[in-house]
């Protein structure tokens, strides 16, 4: 079994969201409402479904056709602003929704070009209320190998405690040899600790290994301790942490 928890709920679950949620294309807003439901279509985190009162129908374009869900039945809706157009990115839900979705529309989330809870940008997909993502300080001995080199070793790493991930090991670039790593252009997001500031590819034994290591420098408030701090995918190299070595994880997301 893998040492961490699993982000799970039921497919289909529907509950309130209750924070400001507000998305904006073209610089137009789209929607503001306090009034959107999560739905889990997958497990691992919800969609947001918004009542239609909250949409400007002044954006939508009803491209007069319907799709069939688990969900009920869902007439599509593209968006227009000006000279802006996102086709088929809406489904608008009708009489036969399940309980709490009739009249609400589901925007995928690539058509936005941004996504607000509250007054903070949610990046990738709504953020999961039964998630935690921590950030600790810790004693331990970190130290992080790939193919017999050594590229990093700490005894103060931050340690980040994700819901569905593997612990990540956040180091301070002091204690990174960084005479084997190598920029690259690469950048990922995240629902709970924002946009990657860095990544890194690692060169061992004369190969260059893609993207290994990343960084955040201006995380989400929450998760402040990581900031400039340097972590490597498990799943890619050697951890070994106070002298045991960890079993590589499968799943890798930053």
């Amino acid at each position: 079994m893998p040492g961490y928890p699993k982000a799970i709920a039921e497919v289909d679950r529907v509950e309130p969201v209750p924070r400001r949620i507000r998305a904006f294309v073209a610089g137009e807003q789209v929607l503001d409402t306090t009034g959107a439901r999560y739905v889990w279509e997958w497990p691992f985190y919800p969609q947001y479904y918004i009542p239609v009162a909250d949409v400007a129908r002044a954006l939508l374009v009803d491209e007069q056709r319907t799709e069939q869900s688990r969900r009920g039945t869902a007439r599509l809706h593209g968006l227009r602003v000006g000279d802006t157009s996102r086709p088929s990115c809406g489904r608008w839900y009708g009489d036969d929704a399940l309980p709490g979705l009739r009249d609400t529309i589901r925007f995928d989330w690539a058509a936005m070009d941004g996504w607000f809870e509250e007054d903070e940008e949610v990046f990738v997909h709504p953020r999961n209320p039964y998630a935690r993502a921590d950030a600790l300080r810790s004693t331990r001995t970190v130290r992080v190998e790939l193919d017999g080199t050594v590229l990093a070793e700490s005894t103060s790493p931050v340690l980040l405690f994700e819901t569905g991930l593997p612990t990540r090991y956040y180091l301070n670039r002091t204690s990174v040899d960084f005479r084997h790593l190598v920029p690259s252009a690469t950048t990922t997001s995240c629902p709970y600790k924002g946009r990657t500031g860095r990544y890194w590819s690692v060169r061992a034994d004369g190969t260059v290994h893609p993207d290994l290591a990343w960084s955040y420098d201006f995380p989400t408030g929450a998760l402040l301790p990581i900031a400039g701090l340097v972590a490597f995918y498990n799943e890619k190299v050697d951890l070994i942490v106070d002298g045991e070595r960890l079993a590589r994880p499968k799943t890798h997301f930053s």
